[in-house]
């Protein structure tokens, strides 16, 4: 059976272990690059990563676009949205369909 993870910092991320996703503490970049490589290796299907860490892993992120498992997913952390997360799924929508459908070439 698949898991769902989280990472991103303590603040941000300690509430999903009450709705049982598995969560990861990381403040830095080069832990959270250490954390994402461990799940997308195991049995974590969708891996939740706040969008300043993110911002940070784009390379590595970018590795698994094309995987099957994990997806990799951005969400704001206790500072709001930057973002980020949203700009990624207009990239994917847009190499999908081969048009950018949701805004229509606006930002």
């Amino acid at each position: 059976m698949y898991k769902i993870g989280v990472i991103g910092d303590r603040d941000s991320v300690l509430g999903f272990k009450a709705v049982g996703l598995d969560v990861f503490p990381c403040s830095r970049g080069d832990e959270a690059k250490k954390v994402l490589h461990q799940l997308a290796k195991g049995e974590y299907a969708i891996i939740y990563i706040i969008e300043k860490l993110a911002a940070e892993l784009t390379e590595d992120i970018d590795k698994y676009k094309d995987s099957r498992l994990p997806a990799i997913i951005p969400i704001p952390g206790k500072e709001g949205a930057s973002g980020t997360g949203m700009d990624n799924v207009r990239k994917s929508v847009e190499r999908a369909v081969g048009a950018d459908i949701l805004f229509g070439g606006e930002k």
